[in-house]
């Protein structure tokens, strides 16, 4: 009996401006799906992780969705999960995201995934774990959060470690491969 791996997908609760965005979101889903894993994510059915969580599902693997009380109705919570968690705040909803996956990946996203992306970041920095983080950087979108990245460290705010402690990846096809190896 295998131990079912968990993966968490942080992303924006909106479409972004490129139609790539959108795409990768649901190449991510398929391919959670395809591996065998769980989808964990924010429970949403707009957005990117509308996207996400639709193709995980169409593909038959099991979802977990955490959402606040008070993004129910915004984020027009998914009801037709696996299992639905609704926490009393975003703290909350972050802490069982992460404490129920095995994996973290970021997708494009506004400031709740920025947010979702430091916190996990951080506590690896601080050593309270070593889940495998990866962003994925489709059509360049976290460039410039790489370059500040480069810039903190450089700025002596941050050990050079600090760029350890997650893994950019180009497109699909190189997050499926990273996520493997991390989780096997």
């Amino acid at each position: 009996m295998s131990l079912l791996r968990s993966v968490c997908v942080f992303c924006g609760s909106r479409h972004g401006a490129r139609p790539s965005y959108a795409e990768a979101a649901r190449q991510t889903g398929a391919m959670i799906a395809r591996r065998g894993w769980r989808l964990v994510y924010g429970a949403g059915d707009v957005g990117l992780m509308g996207e996400v969580a639709r193709a995980a599902m169409a593909e038959g693997a099991p979802t977990m969705g955490i959402i606040p009380v008070h993004l129910l109705r915004r984020e027009v919570g998914k009801r037709d999960l696996t299992q639905m968690v609704i926490t009393e705040d975003m703290h909350e909803r972050k802490k069982v995201m992460f404490m129920n996956s095995d994996a973290i990946v970021v997708l494009p996203g506004g400031a709740g995934s920025l947010d979702e992306f430091f916190e996990v970041l951080t506590w690896r920095q601080i050593g309270l774990h070593e889940k495998p983080i990866f962003l994925l950087n489709t059509d360049g979108y976290w460039d410039s959060l790489i370059h500040l990245m480069n810039n903190v460290i450089a700025e002596g705010f941050a050990e050079p470690s600090l760029n350890e402690g997650y893994q950019p990846v180009a497109d699909v096809a190189a997050l499926e491969k990273a996520l493997a190896a991390a989780l096997s």
